[in-house]
Formats: C-alpha cells, sequence, structure tokens
C-alpha cells in the first residue's frame, strides 16, 4: 500500500487544475497531474516537490487515459481520488450558430473525456487491496444555470450531473464514492476577462465578482478527505455576489 494517499488530477497545467493539485500536494497527497501540455504539469509539479508525476494526457484518447492510470499504479500502487477537471469553453455562439465541431469538441473533453477517467480510475479503484477512492467531478455553475451563447458547454455540464449520479450508485458496492464540486467565478486564467464584463441574461455587459481559487482547492481537499462512508454529493462553491441567485 502506497505510503500517502494518491490523486489524479486532469487539466492540471493551469487554472483551477493546478491550483486544485498544489492544495492536495499541501494536504499531504501524492499527486499525478495529467494534461496535455507536458511543459506546464512538469513547472506545476515542480511546485509540489518529490511526491508529484507529470504524465502527458489526453482525456479524449482511450489508451492515453489507459496509459495516465497505468502510470500511476507503477508509480504509487494505488489511487485514492480523481479530480475530474479537465475541460474546454469553446466560442460563444447562439445554439443556432454553433458550429458542429465546436459541439463535438466540448461533448469529446468535458463528458467523454470524465467518462474515459471516470472508468479508469473505477477499474482500479475496484480492483486495488484495500479497495474503494473518490471520485469528484468539476462540475461547474453551468451544470445549474447557463450563460448566454453556452450550449455546447451548459449540456455537457447538465451531463456531468447525471455521471455523478450514476458513478455514485455503481460505486457503492465497491466502496468508491463519487460526488461533484460546482464553481463559479473562480479567479485564473480564463475569468480575467470578467473584470471588463461578461454578457448578463438580458444582452448586458457587467463586471462580476470573482473569489480566490484557493477556497475552491480547500474545498476539494475537503471533499476528498472524508471517509469512503461519507460523501459530498454536491457542492456549490462560488463568490458571494456573482449573479446565481435570484436575479444576481
Amino acid at each position: 500500500m502506497a505510503e500517502k494517499r494518491v490523486a489524479v488530477v486532469t487539466g492540471a497545467g493551469s487554472g483551477l487544475g493546478r491550483v486544485v493539485a498544489r492544495g492536495l500536494g499541501e494536504a499531504g497527497y501524492a499527486v499525478v497531474l495529467a494534461g496535455r501540455r507536458l511543459t506546464a504539469l512538469e513547472a506545476a509539479a515542480a511546485e509540489i516537490g518529490a511526491a508529484a508525476l507529470a504524465v502527458e494526457a489526453d482525456v479524449t484518447d482511450p489508451d492515453s487515459v489507459a496509459r495516465l492510470f497505468s502510470a500511476t499504479g507503477d508509480a504509487f500502487g494505488r489511487l485514492d481520488v480523481l479530480f475530474n477537471n479537465a475541460g474546454i469553453f469553446t466560442p460563444a455562439a447562439c445554439i443556432d450558430e454553433v458550429a458542429l465541431a465546436d459541439w463535438r469538441a466540448s461533448v469529446e473533453t468535458n463528458l467523454t473525456g470524465a467518462f474515459l477517467c471516470t472508468q479508469g480510475a473505477f477499474r482500479m479503484m475496484k480492483a486495488q487491496d484495500p479497495r474503494g477512492g473518490r471520485i469528484i467531478n468539476n462540475g461547474s455553475i453551468s451544470a445549474h444555470v447557463p450563460r448566454p451563447h453556452s450550449a455546447p458547454y451548459t449540456a455537457t455540464k447538465h451531463a456531468i450531473t447525471g455521471l455523478t449520479r450514476a458513478t455514485s450508485l455503481d460505486g457503492r458496492p465497491y466502496d468508491i464514492a463519487c460526488g461533484q464540486i460546482d464553481i463559479g467565478n473562480a479567479a485564473t486564467e480564463m475569468t480575467e476577462g470578467f473584470a471588463k464584463g461578461v454578457r448578463q441574461a438580458d444582452g448586458s455587459l457587467k463586471q462580476e465578482a470573482v473569489m480566490d481559487a484557493r477556497h475552491v482547492a480547500e474545498a476539494v481537499v475537503y471533499m476528498a478527505g472524508l471517509p469512503l462512508s461519507a460523501n459530498v454529493q454536491f457542492m456549490t462553491i462560488a463568490a458571494t455576489r456573482m449573479p446565481f441567485i435570484g436575479r444576481g
């Protein structure tokens, strides 16, 4: 059995994935950082230290995902936590103008990628001794409500909720817990433009509040650290003043 609890974080080279990977490392986990840009992953792994492994992986490619979990087992002997974080935004467009290529790219990365990684983690957690583990899906506020002109992203994030529920149910006999964290306006490279204005439901552009991404890492570490007899099924963490509850 590994001396440390072991976590895999996808999309770990930048943004929330990088912040969460660092948070897990600070909490004592051995962390496998997965993503498509090896240089960025290695830089993020260096921030964590010796108990970190950078693995170049494309979550849309079944063979690449299989290699990711094989590398995790070879390096650390088991897997305790998967944070399914990898995702993309496609160009904003009204639904009748969404390019089919953008729709497919969103589904492949945001949904199929999470499914493939869930399969890989589930198989590993089911077979290991002691068995079990935890899968945490990054659902996003878009798993609840859309932004204008975001049909591909919103549809995939609503689907993540179904994947979370199905995985949670299928995992019960094998001590595999699955939960979802829905995040709103964490300060990362992706939200830098929010200070200039974000499209609202009425078509206007307004600045939106953001929160420190470290709070997301703290929330994921909390979810990950629970005993397998307990599970945070769904958690929403958002900037207090972002337009989500009520009319904003």
